[in-house]
């Protein structure tokens, strides 16, 4: 899973990175994200743009909007099917922009916080689904959610899930709304190499 997560880079260097044409949010940084947060991320509405959505998806067919409390994180394996995000997955995909995340190592009683990021010190993009939900006072709730994948040779010794970090190549893929090749998407949603990334102690 992926339950914290991290964001410093300033927003001049995001802009540059993800090539983005225009900002309708705010940019949230923290060195402890939290579900339940509004969290920075990338959309393609023409161009690339930056937004800010609520951390926990609430689908627009959703009765009770505290559904987004369990819903943080998809699975690759089911996210095309299951009925929570396959509409997301096949018109609202998104980056959720991030320097890095944390997992829990337990040894013992002992559990120590790690953080994972690229060996590059770049910031990166989590695949993620969103959708916007309606409230009875006709206010838009507009939340996402983190896809999560097997853990690559790095993270498994902590966890044996990990968040999906698209690669740069396939940034502009991954967010492409017009874009309804399901295998394609899918093969996108892989281990992050281990050998470009790096593990160390998290003081949060």
């Amino acid at each position: 899973m992926c339950g914290r997560f991290v964001l410093l880079t300033d927003l001049s260097r995001i802009v540059q990175s993800f090539d983005i044409q225009g900002v309708s949010g705010e940019l949230h940084q923290g060195v402890n994200i939290s579900p339940g947060q509004m969290i920075t991320v990338v959309v393609r509405d023409e161009v690339n743009k930056l937004a800010d959505f609520k951390w926990g998806l609430v689908p627009s067919w959703a009765k009770d909007p505290a559904i987004g409390n369990k819903m943080i994180n998809a699975r690759a394996e089911t996210v095309a099917e299951k009925p929570s995000f396959r509409k997301a997955f096949r018109q609202h995909r998104c980056l959720i922009v991030a320097d890095g995340f944390y997992e829990w190592k337990t040894e013992g009683k002992r559990k120590t916080p790690m953080r994972f990021g690229l060996k590059s010190g770049e910031s990166f993009g989590f695949a993620g689904l969103f959708d916007t939900w309606i409230s009875p006072e006709k206010i838009p709730l507009r939340t996402c959610t983190i896809i999560t994948t097997d853990a690559n040779d790095l993270v498994r010794p902590v966890h044996d899930r990990m968040p999906v970090i698209v690669p740069k190549i396939n940034e502009a893929t991954w967010i492409d709304p017009d874009n309804q090749d399901t295998l394609g998407l899918l093969a996108i949603l892989k281990p992050y190499p281990a050998d470009l990334m790096e593990m160390g102690p998290a003081a949060i």
